[in-house]
């Protein structure tokens, strides 16, 4: 009998002390909890580590700090998300803003809404974005690219990636690349009826290929000139395109098409006289290979001003124009 009181009283007096251990740790999450809670206000990081530390202590707990817990879940997200975006409107460097920006979606993903989730997904995106131009900045161009891909993962409709990507794709000297990228990026803005972005990159587009044609034609590839002024072309029309188109075909005694793209960049030359002395100058080649030689003659005529002055005598000479 005495042995079983004996036990009997040990057992009272653990499940006391077990008592009191639960009261003393239950009073350690209310205690972090008021920490995280007042910290919010004034220091988002003091709070978050706070808040933290107040779920593992009631997951210790057990069911009855469950309600600590809940409310502590709550409040993370949106402390988390404060930090990230306050890394990128200070324009902090892009490793902490990346840093903050990955705490924040882990935070969404485990304890917030679907609202939080995706505010958290935007400012990822942001965070990829300036970690991306930072990059390109500094010329790193292939990790420029694998984050922006990163960036796209996330949103596929972050048109301004896809922009850079072209840019980067231009410096790589990537045609390829660049046309289908750039092609992707002028869909979604006219979709999205943004006529001042279309025109923008049609004129980036077109003006990249009609370089690349122009210095293919200047190492005498006319086949690859051709091939990059059609891209060009694709893009719209400009004067100085039909012009390299003009020389290209002279070149390839197409004369034909030479003269049909002589006369489209005269139809689209506004200014001076010596601003249309190349067209009228590949229009007289066209037409003295054709064999129309009054009209060549008025054209090389016409061409005689500026730097093609010399070249358009020295036609004339040689037609035995009056």
């Amino acid at each position: 009998m005495m042995r079983m009181k004996r036990i009997a009283g040990l057992f009272i007096i653990s499940v006391l002390v077990a008592a009191n251990l639960n009261a003393q740790t239950r009073n350690d999450v209310v205690a972090a909890y008021n920490e995280g809670a007042k910290a919010a206000q004034t220091n988002a990081v003091a709070a978050i580590a706070a808040l933290e530390k107040a779920i593992v202590l009631a997951d210790q707990v057990g069911t009855e700090a469950a309600d600590l817990k809940e409310k502590a879940s709550k409040v993370l997200p949106g402390l988390y998300a404060k930090v990230a975006a306050a890394a990128i409107n200070e324009k902090k460097p892009a490793a902490e803003i990346m840093r903050t920006a990955k705490a924040a979606s882990a935070a969404a993903e485990k304890y917030g809404t679907a609202a939080q989730k995706d505010n958290a997904s935007k400012i990822l995106v942001q965070a990829y974005n300036a970690q991306a131009t930072g990059y390109f900045t500094q010329n790193d161009f292939s990790n420029a690219l694998v984050t922006f891909d990163s960036l796209l993962a996330i949103n596929p409709e972050y048109i301004n990636a896809l922009y850079n990507k072209a840019l980067i794709y231009i410096k790589q000297s990537d045609s390829d690349a660049f046309e289908k990228t750039i092609d992707s990026y002028i869909e979604k803005v006219k979709a999205a009826n943004d006529e001042a972005k279309v025109k923008q990159a049609s004129t980036m587009a077109l003006e990249y290929f009609r370089a690349a044609g122009s210095k293919a034609n200047q190492a005498n590839k006319a086949d690859d000139a051709l091939a990059m002024l059609n891209k060009a072309a694709k893009y719209g029309d400009d004067k100085d395109l039909f012009y390299y188109f003009a020389d290209v075909y002279n070149k390839q005694k197409n004369f034909n098409s030479a003269a049909e793209y002589a006369t489209k960049g005269l139809g689209l030359e506004t200014g001076t006289a010596e601003a249309k002395a190349k067209f009228y100058f590949q229009l007289g080649l066209a037409q003295a290979g054709k064999g129309q030689k009054a009209e060549a003659c008025e054209s090389f005529k016409n061409a005689m001003f500026g730097p093609f002055a010399a070249g358009a005598k020295a036609e004339r000479a040689n037609l035995k124009c009056e």
